[in-house]
């Protein structure tokens, strides 16, 4: 490769005079273009290819971009509604257990309000029954009182009549016997009508 100089010097030969400032311009244009110009080409080829390639991939990356950014959008839509109907399942599931637990309680409320009314006319039921039953007890033990008490009283009046009437011939035998002893000692005598008359 020559320099510049080399070639100012091949362009120039020697005897040649030095043209003015405005034509040293344009051949100093004409020397760039012999001494770069196929270089500066062949470098402005490869820097358009090199843009074009750059363009290119540029625009495939922003190509793949934008469809590993759909392809995630779409699944993170997809998994956003799946979430979101598990979340309503849920949420329904739930709000049936609620109602079936709220309905459970109820009916367990009623129930035990039900049997607490059974419970209640059975206890007044069984109250009055056994206020009946000692009613009539006490009255059959009364009437069994009083009529073991007057068996008792007659019985009694009876005995009494009996000892009463058992005394009076006691007495009787008494008497008979202190007279026959009285006769049989001699004691015995009839009193006169007038010491009877005293007596």
């Amino acid at each position: 490769m020559t320099t510049m100089s080399e070639h100012q010097s091949t362009v120039a030969p020697a005897g040649v005079s030095e043209p003015d400032g405005g034509t040293s311009g344009a051949s100093l244009e004409k020397v760039r273009d012999l001494l770069f110009g196929v270089q500066m080409r062949d470098y402005d080829r490869k820097f358009s290819r090199l843009e074009e390639r750059l363009t290119q991939e540029t625009s495939d990356l922003r190509e793949e971009v934008k469809k590993r950014l759909a392809t995630i959008d779409q699944f993170i839509r997809k998994e956003v509604e799946s979430l979101s109907d598990r979340l309503q399942a849920e949420q329904q599931e739930r709000s049936r257990s609620s109602q079936d637990l709220s309905r459970e309680l109820k009916e367990t409320t009623q129930t035990f309000e039900k049997k607490t009314t059974q419970l209640d006319e059975l206890i007044a039921r069984t109250q009055r029954e056994l206020r009946q039953q000692l009613h009539d007890q006490h009255q059959e033990l009364g009437d069994d009182i009083r009529q073991r008490a007057e068996e008792v009283l007659g019985k009694l009046a009876r005995e009494s009549r009996e000892l009463r009437s058992d005394k009076a011939d006691r007495s009787a035998l008494a008497s008979l016997f202190t007279e026959l002893a009285m006769r049989l000692n001699g004691e015995f005598r009839i009193p006169a009508p007038e010491e009877a008359g005293r007596g």
